[in-house]
């Protein structure tokens, strides 16, 4: 009698699993708006939900979200933890499934999209690029007609989704840092801080360019205030507005009006040790 081999273990570790409905919303609406075009010129692209935590809330809310853009999108969660696996299975429905597996992203084919909210958070920040590299080279590919293949975003944000950081990356590496913020709840805009992701959180520190970032935006931010008594909103826009004149902002007006703020990476990239 021939014996099966065991399935390959997944890569990663179990996180907390720490999640709430509406939690990852900025996020999803930023990639909405900036891959939407992408998945829709993708034939039933895949979008992988990677490391959704103990309930399946945010895989759900994605493929709402991006089939309010690309309607034959397909979402994939995937948990390391099999038991959550089995939790979320009752969830599934036409365009969404559950699968045990981790960084190896075990789905066929290359997604379309990669979403990592919160999974990095524990792991050393040395391990980052690693992961970052395994992930980037599950996407789909660049092709052709201006296709730039896949997005993989990875990023951090509080337990109710007020405050996000973000890097977006494709199958070349890291493009660009995106800062999403519910205006109400900032005081200054180097709050948020405290939710950059790994590669980023520890590099707070003066010599690094995104330490010098949060210092501007504040500078920024401060200079704006006479604009406070027209809304948060408008206030932050003129401190974004001000810091296009020495930072390579990426978006513009319509992406400010959100709460949001998106820099190349090279920009805010750590300084080599």
């Amino acid at each position: 009698m021939t014996s099966r081999a065991a399935p390959p273990r997944p890569v990663g570790t179990v996180t907390r699993g720490t999640t709430n409905p509406n939690r990852l919303r900025r996020m999803d609406r930023w990639i909405a708006a900036t891959h939407g075009t992408e998945l829709r010129r993708t034939p039933a692209p895949v979008a992988v939900d990677l490391g959704y935590g103990a309930a399946p809330w945010t895989a759900v809310e994605l493929l709402t979200r991006l089939r309010t853009v690309a309607p034959g999108t397909h979402v994939v969660g995937i948990e390391i933890d099999p038991a959550r696996v089995e939790a979320a299975r009752p969830y599934e429905r036409d365009g969404l499934v559950f699968r045990h597996g981790g960084f190896e992203v075990p789905v066929p084919g290359a997604p379309a999209l990669i979403r990592a909210a919160n999974v990095l958070r524990q792991y050393d920040e040395d391990q980052v690029a690693e992961v970052w590299q395994r992930l980037c080279a599950r996407l789909a590919p660049a092709g052709p007609a201006g296709s730039r293949g896949g997005l993989l975003v990875e990023g951090t944000c509080d337990e109710i989704g007020r405050r996000h950081v973000w890097v977006a990356l494709g199958p070349e590496g890291p493009r660009t840092v995106t800062f999403a913020t519910r205006l109400g709840s900032l005081d200054r805009p180097s709050d948020l801080a405290e939710r950059m992701p790994k590669a980023l959180i520890h590099r707070n520190v003066p010599g690094e360019p995104v330490h010098a970032f949060l210092r501007d935006f504040d500078r920024a931010w401060a200079a704006a205030a006479p604009y406070a008594s027209y809304g948060a909103r408008q206030r932050w826009m003129r401190a974004v507005r001000d810091l296009t004149a020495d930072w390579p902002v990426t978006d513009g007006v319509t992406r400010w009006r959100q709460g949001e703020v998106t820099v190349r990476w090279e920009a805010l990239a750590p300084r080599a040790v």
